[in-house]
């Protein structure tokens, strides 16, 4: 893997500090490693639940890729990315801009085109049709059915007062047009999915099907299904075995 730097992407309703303990597991074993935020993720996640950031209400996807892209270019080396969620589609469209050296999306969002009309995936997702471009609050028990359905209600209550913040309903909607539009058949780096078998809000069978658009001459594409793993597999209870499989994977493929 060289000396190349990872690049964490967070999803939506999360900051860059939830990837805190991703990045000190894999800076034990040599792996430098950063976790930046999106827009409007500033103080702690208790004062955005109380006043939610008004860039907000503007956001979009372009603008998420924009930065990333912007801090991935930034380094010496184009870094490693892993992206949770939205920040696996992230991760998808920016290796399709040749800005990072290979990817792995966790239970990632899908670009356009890709859909599931899975019942749990609808419901989980119906806050982003609404009407108007006002942040999404998520309350505890949207989160809770959504990514964590299988935790502990009191480690459910921690993972949310500390991570879970609104989010911009304008990036929500951004994987049902041009903005996540990718051409599975371009050339790019090596691509890992995994899938998580009891995620609502993106179902295995969403991440599989997004992983078969890929010709494959556009390069190499895994795939993987763990079980027993919500849509919050980067913080549930057992979430170093996802980071060993992302590990293992990227020295698989010897990036």
């Amino acid at each position: 893997m060289g000396k190349r730097r990872m690049l964490f992407i967070h999803g939506m309703f999360l900051t860059g500090r939830s990837w805190a303990p991703w990045v000190e597991w894999f800076g034990a074993r040599g792996i430098d490693a950063i976790a930046p935020d999106w827009p409007g993720r500033e103080g702690t996640a208790a004062e955005r639940r109380a006043s939610p950031a008004p860039e907000l209400r503007a956001l979009r996807l372009r603008d998420v890729v924009d930065r990333f892209e912007a801090i991935a270019r930034a380094e010496p080396e184009l870094p490693l990315l892993v992206g949770h969620s939205m920040g696996g589609l992230v991760v998808q469209l920016l290796l399709a801009r040749g800005a990072g050296a290979a990817g792995v999306a966790l239970s990632s969002a899908p670009p356009e085109g890709v859909r599931s009309f899975a019942w749990s995936h609808l419901v989980s997702n119906a806050a982003v049709l609404w009407p108007g471009s006002a942040p999404i609050e998520p309350s505890i028990g949207w989160w809770r059915d959504a990514f964590w359905h299988t935790g502990a209600p009191d480690d459910v209550r921690a993972a949310y007062d500390q991570h879970v913040v609104p989010e911009s309903r304008l990036v929500g909607r951004g994987p049902l047009g041009p903005e996540a539009k990718i051409d599975f058949a371009r050339p790019r780096p090596p691509l890992l999915f995994v899938a998580a078998a009891k995620d609502r809000i993106i179902p295995p069978a969403l991440n599989r099907a997004n992983a078969a658009r890929y010709r494959p001459d556009a390069g190499v594409t895994d795939f993987v299904e763990l079980p027993e793993r919500t849509h919050y597999l980067v913080g549930q209870p057992g979430w170093e075995e996802v980071a060993e499989r992302t590990l293992d994977w990227l020295r698989e493929r010897e990036v």
